[in-house]
């Protein structure tokens, strides 16, 4: 057994119970993949991050979901950062991670935690008949058409008419596996619409989005800082957002209200990364048994 200590956070919130929570093990990045999703779902969380030593960053991430590890994801991210911030293991204003979509750049503003995600991958577009029946909606209530789009993980962007149809939106999974076999996705749990809708859940907020996800994860993910990149590289690249930095906002139907702050690196139509900010609140801290291999 490994003992091992850990942080549970709650990413993109400056509160506790807010944004998305995420589990970081310290020191765990050796574990098998087994041992790692096993932990994910006893948590019930959607992610969690394990760490370990990194020959070409400052650290090295994993990310878990219950049923895969993924090369990226971004309320972990500020998760994993604003836990080892807590603990006193970043010196300065700057840290790299290692992750499985390459080196993550994350500086520290005061409170701030900002990320900067790849340069956005523009995949098929989607049929929106697809994608409007893997939620249950009518296609009249998609705007545009569909992509998938990466910025270190993939996500079929799907911009809703108001937000009225993002609130009705459930999860269709046999509409779901022919979206995702439709785009080339291996499995259903990585090819949920990410919905989105131009106007904030608050005032303050420029998009209000949902993820509605698709078992062995929770039903939806309180906030998806990784879909929030790939959606805000399709807003740009679409003339659908004419900021170069902007408010998104996410979980408020769920009551865990997250957001984060976007800004695009480069111009809308050659984008060469995303910037993404929130805060982390670190809720819990303690130590964990977990297996060496199962």
């Amino acid at each position: 057994m490994a003992q091992l200590d850990f942080d549970w956070v709650d990413a993109f919130s400056d509160r506790a119970f807010g944004g998305n929570g995420c589990a970081v093990v310290h020191g765990g990045a050796h574990l098998p993949v087994d041992v790692c999703t096993a932990y994910v779902r006893e948590t019930s969380l959607v992610e969690c991050t394990f760490t370990g030593p990194s020959e070409v960053a400052d650290v090295k991430v994993r990310y878990f979901l219950a049923s895969r590890e993924i090369p990226f994801a971004g309320h972990p991210t500020i998760a994993t950062v604003a836990a080892m911030r807590g603990r006193g293991l970043i010196a300065g204003g700057s840290i790299t991670l290692e992750t499985g979509a390459g080196i993550v750049p994350v500086t520290l503003d005061g409170d701030l935690i900002e990320m900067t995600q790849v340069a956005p991958e523009f995949g098929p577009y989607a049929d929106p008949a697809l994608a409007a029946a893997a939620v249950s909606l009518p296609v009249e209530a998609i705007v545009g058409q569909p992509q998938k789009v990466s910025t270190g993980l993939p996500f079929c962007v799907t911009v809703l008419r108001d937000r009225a149809a993002l609130e009705a939106a459930e999860l269709n999974l046999e509409a779901l596996a022919v979206l995702g076999k439709s785009l080339g996705a291996d499995g259903i749990d990585m090819m949920e619409p990410f919905l989105v809708t131009l106007e904030g859940a608050t005032a303050a907020g420029d998009t209000f989005s949902r993820l509605l996800m698709a078992p062995p994860s929770p039903p939806e993910d309180p906030f998806t800082g990784s879909a929030t990149g790939a959606m805000a590289s399709y807003l740009w690249s679409h003339g659908l957002m004419e900021k170069a930095e902007f408010t998104a906002e996410q979980g408020h139907g769920l009551g865990r209200p997250g957001q984060a702050r976007v800004a695009r690196v480069g111009a809308p139509d050659a984008l060469e990364g995303v910037r993404v900010a929130g805060e982390g609140f670190v809720l819990m801290r303690g130590t964990v048994d977990l297996p060496e291999a199962v």
